[in-house]
Order: C-alpha cells, then structure tokens, then sequence
C-alpha cells in the first residue's frame, strides 16, 4: 500500500443547520487566502452546500458519502483527488448530526467517515441560551466514540464576550477540548447566504455570490482561530491507499469505450444539480462532453444543428419551477429536442430534468407548457414530497440499466405528476414505469424511473461512483445512437 501525507479537517454540527455550511465556506476561503491550495469535499446528497464550497475553494467539490459512493471507494476518491490538486489543505464538511446514520451504529454517519478517513474533526455547535451545559454536550460527544479525534469546537450564536468567556471555561475545563471560535448571534438580515425551500439559495441564483463568501470569510477571520485549525488539519495521520484502488470510480480501469461520442449536458441555473465525478468519468470514458441551455437565447435551426451533433443528453436535477417562463418561452430548443428522442435520442433526465420533459408545470393559477415528451402536469407543493436516500432495483427493459440493476441514490423534490400511474397501467402513449422502489417514494405508489422510446426519467439521483452501471449505460446509449445514424 502506498501512504500519503494530506492535511485536513472535517466540519461536524449537532445537527442539520447548526452552522456547518458558513463555517466550512469561510474557512476555505480563510485557508486561499494564506496562498494555500484547498481542496473541499461534502458528505451526504447534497448539490448545494458543494457548489458553494466549489466556488469558495475555486475547484470542483467531491462528494465523500459512504452510502452513494460505496465505503469502498472513500479512501480512493479522498487521496487520488488530493494528491491529483496538489492540495495544501482538504476541508470535508459532514451532514446533519455527527452521529446520524441510517441505522442504529450510525453506519453512515459523519463521526464514521471521519474515522474512514482518519480525520480530525471540528464540532460547531448552537449555544444559544446555554453555557454549562455546552461542556456536557462536548462531553457527551467525546465520549460516545472514544476513536473520534475531536481536534476542536467552535461555538455558534453566541450573545455576547460574557457568554463566550463561560462557555470557553466550562467547555475546555471539563472536557480538554479547546474551543477554536464564537460566532456571534446573526439576524436575519446579516445572514452570510439566504435560503429558501431547498436549504441554501444555490450559487448559481445568488445575485452576490462572491460578496456573499467574502462574508463569511470576513465572519471566520474575526470569530474562529484559523491557524489554530490549520495546526489540527496538519496533524492527521497518512492515510494508506488500499492495493490497486486508484481513483476508477469503481469500474475497474476505464476503457475508452466512448469514443467519438458526444453528450449533451443540460447546465445553467434551471439545471445545476450535477455530481463533478459523473461528467467527470464520462470524459475519461473517451466521451465528449457538449454544455447547453434551454436558457440560451438561440434559434430554432441553431438547435436543430446542435441537437444533430450529441448522441446522447443528459439532464440534471435543478430549479425549473424558478425559471419556469424562460423555459416554456423557448419553443425552439423544444422542437428540436422533441424531434430528436422521436428519432431515438437517448435522454437522461434526473428530478428537475423529469419536471422539464413533462408537459406543463402548474405554478399557482397558471400552466406552463415544458417539453411535452410525457404527457401529464407537475404540480409543486408546499412540503417536501420525498427527501433522502433512496434505493431502487430496475424491473422492466429500458435504455440504460440492465434488468436487476440496483440503483443507490436520494431523492429531494416538492413537485408531484399528477394521476399517472393510472395513465401509464392504460398505454399512455407508450409510457411505461420500470424502477421498483425499495427505499424512498419515487414518482408514485413505490414506482419511479418513466420510459419512454430512449427517454428514461426519474426523480432518483445517482453517483458514478456508486452506481457504475450508470456511466456504462450512458456510454453504451450514447454508441449505439451514434452507430445508427
């Protein structure tokens, strides 16, 4: 086994919105700004906070969750793409609480891929109306997995310099954990960046995304000890790489079947939900990779001749219902995709990209016409239809998956199709379901992933890395159309 030497940290909370995301984006700014090279990386299904992290680090962020990539490939992933940037510092930011699993040993949790990755860990926790107690919680924290290398707290909406200084004794006093910052209590209208139904408003739509990193960069200088966390990030062990698991994306050395291929890639603020590692492994399949855009203010025939040039089209999850008019106005980029899965287009399409293919999306008291490819309306509610992860086995022949195939996945959409599974059981247009869900609620009554001709669309988000039998298929699409023409 070959060792490496890679300085890093990981950003754990108590539980979802505790801070994680603001500390994590100021500290890597923190760390450029010192003329370091770091490199950022998120646990759990989570599209946002990771081009947040993107943007702050100034290189893609990597996602490092044990259930969508595989344990297997953890270590891999983590030192490959490390050593690959030449990274001073690797920051990995955790989901919900540290300890929060799928199951009852936390399997899957964030205080367990620290200990796979053999990092240290700093704990951001609320404060708010508490000062004593924070020590037992620390405490408790310690305790409970005695192989957590707790480098760190940093304390969280802090009243003021008397709270601070109680909560800075009771916690490195009883516990021997030093406490590394204290940020101050934020109000609304001091937010680093600002949310809405989704969790954070996502970078692409942040009218000041850069201003708004600066912020939290500013917010972490003034409140955390920046050195003090580089000084724990450095003292992580090396990490040993496993025999003959360099970074494939778990396929085995990947062969240059895609060659000559191109895929479209659907990529702009209406859809920007995608995993750096899937165009990625695309690309090194021998594939070229074509970014276009409904957005894109192009005629009917420049779309028709951009059409004409891909093999296949891969549409990621994203935000459709907030560029709704910009969407349904350009008719032209629908016709010509509408005519090209009518020839036989292998489409892809995840979550917002299923919303797009249907034929109208009711927005309040209005529809808004989409592409038309399946015939039924999408309604948004206001919950969450389905969120988390999600397990699904392929049922039926489709254009991508073999029969048997086991997707490993998650799911988070407030939108629903309205009656179509009745539809679907009638002929509708030769529309049919072929993923049975194991985990997750699907499009509906525990179906998801819609067909249609080469057309497969489904509300589940996968991860080359965990699912291979992804790439292989879109690979294998993507030849096979190119070959026909």
């Amino acid at each position: 086994m070959s060792s490496a030497s890679i300085p890093r940290i990981v950003v754990a909370g108590l539980s979802g919105g505790s801070g994680k995301t603001t500390l994590s984006l100021g500290l890597v700014r923190a760390f450029r700004k010192r003329g370091l090279s770091a490199l950022s990386f998120k646990k759990g299904p989570d599209y946002i906070d990771a081009a947040w992290l993107g943007a702050a680090s100034g290189a893609p962020c990597y996602n490092l969750d044990p259930f969508l990539i595989g344990r297997q490939n953890i270590l891999p992933s983590f030192i490959s793409r490390s050593q690959m940037a030449g990274c001073d510092v690797a920051l990995i930011e955790g989901n919900r609480g540290i300890f929060d699993g799928m199951d009852l040993r936390g399997s899957q949790s964030t205080a367990t891929l620290a200990g796979m990755l053999k990092s240290p860990v700093i704990l951001i926790m609320d404060a708010s109306k508490m000062t004593r107690t924070a020590a037992a919680i620390v405490l408790g924290i310690k305790n409970f997995d005695p192989g957590l290398e707790l480098a760190g707290v940093v304390l969280n909406r802090v009243a003021g310099a008397r709270h601070e200084a109680m909560l800075r004794g009771a916690i490195e006093s009883y516990t021997g954990v030093p406490v590394l910052g204290a940020l101050p209590k934020l109000k609304e209208a001091g937010r680093v960046i600002s949310e809405r139904h989704m969790g954070l408003l996502a970078h692409k739509e942040h009218p000041e995304a850069e201003a708004a990193l600066e912020r939290a960069c500013e917010l972490i200088e003034r409140s955390v000890d920046v050195e003090g966390v580089l000084a724990a990030a450095r003292k992580a062990r090396r990490l040993r790489m496993p025999d003959g698991r360099a970074l494939t994306e778990g396929q085995g050395r990947l062969k240059k079947r895609g060659s000559g291929a191109v895929i479209g890639v659907i990529q702009d603020k209406a859809f920007q939900f995608y995993y750096p590692e899937n165009l990625e492994v695309l690309e090194r399949s021998g594939a070229k990779i074509k970014i276009i855009s409904p957005l894109s203010e192009e005629g009917g025939q420049t779309w028709k001749k951009v059409f004409s040039g891909i093999h296949a089209l891969y549409i990621g999850g994203g935000f459709p219902e907030t560029n709704v008019l910009a969407l349904s106005e350009n008719r032209g980029f629908i016709r010509a995709l509408k005519a090209r899965v009518e020839a036989g287009l292998p489409v892809y399409a995840e979550c917002g990209g299923l919303m797009y293919l249907s034929e109208n999306i009711q927005m309040e008291d209005a529809r808004h016409p989409m592409a038309g490819i399946f015939p039924f309306v999408m309604t948004l509610e206001k919950r969450p239809v389905a969120h988390g992860y999600s397990i699904a086995s392929v049922q039926a022949k489709n254009p991508f998956y073999p029969l048997g195939t086991v997707l490993k996945g998650h799911e988070f959409h407030y939108s629903r199709p309205e009656r179509i599974k009745k539809r679907v059981k009638r002929g509708m247009s030769g529309v049919k379901l072929v993923l049975k869900m194991e985990r997750g609620a699907g499009i509906e009554d525990g179906m998801d992933g819609l067909v249609y001709k080469n057309v497969f669309a489904t509300y589940t988000h996968t991860h080359a890395l965990g699912t291979p039998e992804w790439v292989q298929g879109m690979i294998r699409a993507a030849q096979k159309f190119r070959l026909s023409r």
